[in-house]
């Protein structure tokens, strides 16, 4: 045990070392990412909806990305579709979005190839104003009568355009009642009546759930942007097999909008180590530069750039025995994975749920250690290695939970 010891632990000293001198190169690295994802996909949401329907305010709204990172990240896929990870390198979720719905003749069957072998959740977002909605019904009930067993989120989108003039938002969110109270305007209330017939009108037997919201930039001048957008939470909460909003939003504890973009981060690359660990032959340089990808990430994040002094101490601070039990975890790892058979199969479970789990726990205490450097804050390494043990235990859970879908 004491040789696997000395010759794994310089592997996780790999780690900081290579935030100063990475040891891989970005091709290598970026065939790594791809590897995992194809191991382990992350889930499909799906926007079926036309253009300028609100798919767009809905992703930004999710996740909390600008409107143009989102318009530079989408990728063409299908000839009608394009798909947007979030994040970019090492997505936790995947929106594929129809593009010219009601524009051109849409067949979803293509679209339908691409999604089939992955998670779902099916979105059919529909602008209020606008009364042709035949296209999206149409791509809406084939989808249906091949996958019946996929849920759907009728999402009804920018309500203020049924506003009387000089309306605002009625307070609080009424749109979770049965009947629609009459504090809605009489028009929004009307329609909204008529569009939710179709949830007892589309084919197959997962749930169908509607939910209205109004999700505006504040510069448009409503009270609250992000309107309805619990209730659009809740619906996700409701027919989604995966658990979206935990992927997405930071840990109750941490509200902060640095740590809320922090989170995904953390999350997709920790999702990209496990699926890197299951790999029956990994490069060992590969697993620290894509640790060492995160923490950059984090850092920018921040405005805190990793420096030998930041980088020094924040490992200082992790302290000897978390590098220890990482170098051992991963001689283990390696061992069992030498075994025929057993070993691959064993050993690959091991390496994932370890590589995940350490990568979340490593990425949660550069979070912390980051937010209190950011804000001048001390940091104390007794709370540095509380943090990482139960954040591990936390990644150990994300690779259950996972694994469940």
């Amino acid at each position: 045990m004491t040789s696997s010891f000395r010759w794994s632990l310089p592997s996780l000293g790999a780690v900081r070392e290579a935030l100063l001198r990475p040891g891989v190169d970005d091709e290598r690295l970026n065939a790594a990412l791809a590897r995992a994802r194809e191991q382990q996909p992350p889930p499909v949401v799906w926007l079926l909806g036309k253009a300028q329907s609100g798919k767009t305010s809905i992703i930004r709204a999710l996740t909390g990305s600008s409107r143009a990172t989102i318009g530079n990240g989408f990728q063409a896929c299908t000839r009608t579709a394009a798909f947007y990870d979030f994040p970019e390198q090492a997505p936790v979720v995947r929106f594929l979005d129809t593009r010219g719905l009601g524009e051109v003749v849409y067949d979803a069957g293509e679209d339908l190839a691409f999604c089939e072998s992955q998670a779902h959740l099916v979105m059919a977002v529909m602008k209020v104003s606008d009364p042709d909605q035949e296209a999206v019904l149409a791509a809406l009930e084939k989808v249906r009568r091949r996958h019946p067993e996929w849920p759907v989120v009728l999402v009804y989108t920018a309500l203020h355009e049924l506003y009387p003039p000089g309306g605002d938002h009625v307070m609080p969110w009424p749109f979770d009642r049965t009947p629609l109270p009459e504090s809605i305007p009489a028009d929004l209330r009307r329609v909204l009546a008529e569009r939710c017939e179709l949830e007892r009108t589309l084919p197959g037997h997962a749930p169908v759930v509607s939910v209205a919201v109004d999700l505006t930039l504040q510069e448009d001048g409503f009270a609250t942007p992000d309107y309805g957008l619990e209730g659009l939470w809740q619906a996700i909460e409701e027919t989604a097999a995966f658990e979206l909003r935990a992927r997405l939003q930071q840990d109750p504890e941490l509200r902060d909008l640095f740590s809320h973009a922090a989170h995904p981060q953390i999350t997709g690359y920790s999702l990209a180590a496990a699926g890197a660990g299951a790999l029956p032959l990994v490069d060992a340089a590969l697993l620290p530069a894509l640790q060492v990808r995160m923490l950059h990430a984090l850092g920018r994040i921040y405005q805190q750039p990793w420096d030998l002094r930041r980088s020094s101490e924040f490992f200082g601070f992790l302290g000897l025995g978390a590098l220890a039990g990482y170098g051992l975890r991963w001689a283990g790892r390696s061992l069992v994975k030498m075994v025929p058979v057993w070993g691959q199969t064993l050993g690959a479970a091991w390496g994932a749920s370890t590589a995940g789990a350490v990568t979340y726990a490593l990425g949660k205490t550069a979070d912390y250690y980051l937010a209190r450097s950011a804000h001048g804050m001390p940091v104390e390494a007794e709370a540095i290695r509380r943090l990482y043990r139960d954040a591990f235990e936390q990644g150990l859970r994300l690779g259950r939970d996972k694994d469940a879908e």
